[in-house]
């Protein structure tokens, strides 16, 4: 594009976002700093749109940014702003642990975000990737346990395994001293290697039964690691998203977001590509499969620890035309208070 095509573009998106209606060669004419003829600035718009990055609802209407041409701007053309002194003071305010559990915390400091964004917000934490201090086999009843683990922080996490039938009491007691002896001072991921190997290796020194609970208790947690990744997921907001109708162009859009929002498996490996990446990730419209018939943009961030280790993710989901010069460092601000609140 030419300085002239590149103005005209910006401007088309910069509308565009403050208000989710198309933009038309007259109105254009008025903002543009250059002496164009609406027909100038048609032939112009028409160029942009056979590249792909404007379009058309109906043949006489305005133009608007396609999700292409909403990349195009993002990577290219977009001027960050700088987050008010007073939003900057809330997020580190909201972050502050303040005696709060990590639960606690990561709820609250996404509904503030979703009230500073004016969109939906999204946090992400994996299942206890900080080192454990116990785990404990609680009996539920024929054939079903309670597995109990408690990291060096404090935070718990069950979950249920199935186990056979007729097991005695002291099989989950011997499998729950046995992987304490391993899991204490480790994080789960690093048992399971040394675990995995002694299994390889038949060097368990367990009865038959015990060796049973901790190979259904590590196929539990392997598959949660590699197949279906776990964590805490907290959507904060939902409403934020009914007030902008027209930007979703209509309730059936909305009825779609709401429906994507529920899977939340979906959303978690959305989430597990932030955490593989350095910085702000934007997801625009169809370019995320998840959100293409919502028309929807995501904006996440990875959160680390005082280690540097990515141990989850934070963010917004609104409609394309959400304030990315805002919202983007915003995103990045609160990733970084957040990481070092957790420690």
């Amino acid at each position: 594009m030419n300085d002239r095509s590149r103005e005209i573009f910006r401007l088309v998106v910069d509308a565009y976002v403050e208000t989710g209606e198309p933009v038309g060669s007259r109105t254009l004419s008025r903002r543009l700093g250059m002496d164009l003829s609406p027909a100038t600035i048609r032939n112009v718009m028409a160029d942009l749109e056979d590249m792909g990055l404007l379009f058309a609802r109906h043949t006489s209407a305005g133009r608007l940014p396609t999700d292409m041409g909403l990349r195009l701007y993002v990577n290219g053309l977009l001027e960050h702003g700088n987050l008010s002194k007073d939003e900057q003071a809330r997020i580190k305010l909201q972050c502050a642990a303040g005696g709060r559990s990590l639960p606690q915390l990561l709820e609250e400091t996404t509904g503030m975000l979703s009230g500073l964004s004016q969109c939906a917000g999204l946090v992400f934490a994996p299942k206890l990737s900080e080192p454990l201090k116990h785990i404990e086999f609680v009996s539920l009843g024929p054939g079903r346990a309670l597995v109990v683990l408690i990291s060096d922080s404090g935070a718990v996490e069950n979950r249920v395994v199935d186990l056979p039938l007729g097991l005695p009491p002291s099989a989950l007691v011997e499998a729950s001293n046995y992987l304490s002896a391993r899991l204490i001072g480790r994080t789960l991921e690093e048992a399971i290697v040394e675990i995995g190997i002694e299994l390889k290796e038949h060097q368990l020194l367990l009865d038959e039964l015990s060796r049973k609970v901790v190979e259904l208790g590590l196929a539990s947690w392997a598959q949660d690691m590699n197949g279906n990744p776990g964590g805490a997921l907290i959507v904060r907001g939902q409403a934020q998203l009914l007030e902008d109708i027209n930007a979703l162009e209509d309730l059936e859009r909305v009825r779609h977001l709401f429906s994507a929002l529920e899977k939340k498996e979906s959303l978690v490996r959305l989430l597990e590509l932030t955490k593989t990446a350095e910085g702000v990730q934007i997801f625009i419209g169809a370019e995320n499969e998840l959100f293409a018939q919502a028309g929807c943009s995501v904006v996440m961030a990875p959160y680390k620890n005082s280690r540097q280790q990515v141990v989850g993710a934070i963010g917004v989901i609104g409609p394309t035309r959400i304030d990315y010069a805002r919202i983007i460092p915003m995103v990045d601000y609160t990733a970084k208070i957040l990481g070092r609140m957790i420690g």
